[in-house]
């Protein structure tokens, strides 16, 4: 069916626009307290400090020996940031960088081993072969596709979403010795497992088989492989870019040796839970449907058959609300439930697990970065169940795009172009 395809499509102006239209209803959810859990008893108190407000678009945080952080810009730069809020020049090295839409750069994480290798990883969307790293239009990357047939859309030579790695020279100044690793349909977040293994987290890529950016009213369950192939995806890679001898579909010609998990939208926070070692993800839904995931190895997470989300009204032409996506179910035999959903939307970006002494009423709690609502989610756990929610940050009115725990104990918050720090009050 046809879609309005304006300036208000593309990930980016979507999250906008949900904002502003009517809720969706709420789904049923799979079993008691897996959404809209109660305020916490103890409410947070904090300090919040401005580091800088010196960035520009900024999208990860890694934490360098020296004391400086090491900051990710989505448009293609990496800089460091001094304890003092001192912003350096981007540093030089960087391959270049596509930016458009949802693509550009993203996550920074150093190797396990980075005090005696000097390895710094990073996701980003290259340029095809012989096309300038620049900014582009929305439209670009989804009106000139939707507008053509699949045939046409699976031959556009739009970019290629990387995992690449270099060494950061001594004085921070510039990468040496670029590698990429791979090109894996994935350039969300970087994990590294206990084993020093890397899971990196993609988007669903729509373009490649007959699917919208919100769903679409089928049913997939009669080609598994074409979900396991382009919807949303955990990958796990070696740090030199080999495969794992034992990732799950290395059995299965027809699907990708990297692939982990499938079955995502959009993941933009990802972080290992350090009670169990299984790493936890948090996604992008539709109108609606944002999830927190436990991800297995092998494992289906429905997108794009199953969703607690709905279709963009505004994306609409034929008057109807709350079209349900895939075969409109929201659980279904042999897709796992989500820990916990969100509708309507937060915009789910950045995950980390608070373990330090420092906020001893915070050790054990997840904290998500929600870009819609310009909030910071505290979320109080019992095992792998959510019991409490608390929105924190709410007066700052700020996207919250990334959140760590700091060396120091602290917590590091990445809010509009804002590096927070957050101690106790």
């Amino acid at each position: 069916m046809k879609r309005w395809l304006g300036v208000a499509a593309g990930l980016l102006a979507s999250i906008a626009v949900a904002q502003e239209q009517p809720h969706p209803p709420k789904p049923t959810p799979a079993f008691p307290g897996q959404t809209d859990a109660p305020a916490p008893k103890d409410k947070s108190r904090f300090r919040v400090t401005v580091i800088t407000d010196q960035l520009a678009g900024p999208w990860a945080i890694a934490f360098l020996p020296d004391g400086n952080f090491l900051i990710s810009e989505f448009a293609g730069r990496l800089r460091t940031v001094s304890p003092t809020g001192t912003v350096s020049e981007p540093i030089a090295g960087l391959p270049p960088v596509k930016v458009v839409a949802a693509q550009g750069f993203h996550d920074v994480a150093l190797d396990p081993d980075f005090a005696t290798n000097r390895y710094v990883y990073f996701s980003y969307f290259a340029p095809p072969k012989g096309e300038e790293a620049k900014r582009w239009p929305l439209e670009h990357f989804y009106n000139e596709v939707w507008e053509k047939s699949l045939a046409e859309r699976r031959v556009l030579d739009l970019g290629f979403e990387r995992v690449a790695r270099a060494k950061l020279s001594a004085d921070n100044r510039r990468l040496e010795d670029l590698d990429v690793l791979i090109d894996g349909r994935a350039e969300r977040r970087l994990v590294f497992a206990r084993d020093k293994t890397l899971f990196v987290t993609g988007a669903d890529a729509f373009r490649f088989y007959d699917n919208d950016l919100d769903g679409v009213e089928h049913d997939f369950t009669a080609d598994p492989d074409i979900r396991r192939n382009f919807s949303g995806r955990v990958i796990r890679i070696n740090r030199d870019g080999t495969i794992p001898k034992d990732n799950p579909w290395l059995g299965r010609a027809t699907v990708p040796r990297e692939l982990y998990a499938h079955g995502f939208r959009d993941p933009e926070g990802a972080a290992i839970n350090p009670a169990t070692g299984e790493l936890w993800m948090v996604e992008h839904g539709p109108q609606g449907g944002d999830e927190l995931n436990i991800i297995k190895p092998g494992h289906d997470y429905g997108w794009p058959d199953v969703s607690y989300g709905t279709q963009y009204d505004v994306r609409r032409t034929d008057g109807r609300k709350n079209v349900p996506v895939g075969n409109g179910m929201h659980s279904m035999p042999g897709v796992d439930e989500p820990v916990y959903f969100w509708v309507p939307s937060i915009a789910p970006s950045g995950l980390a697990f608070y373990t330090a002494d420092l906020f001893p009423k915070w050790k054990g709690n997840l904290f998500v970065g929600a870009l819609a609502g310009q909030h910071l989610v505290r979320l109080v756990l019992n095992g792998d169940r959510v019991v409490a929610e608390e929105a924190l940050l709410t007066d700052r009115k700020q996207r919250i795009r990334d959140v760590r725990q700091g060396p120091d104990g602290a917590l590091y918050v990445l809010a509009g172009d804002e590096l927070l720090r957050l101690t106790p009050r």
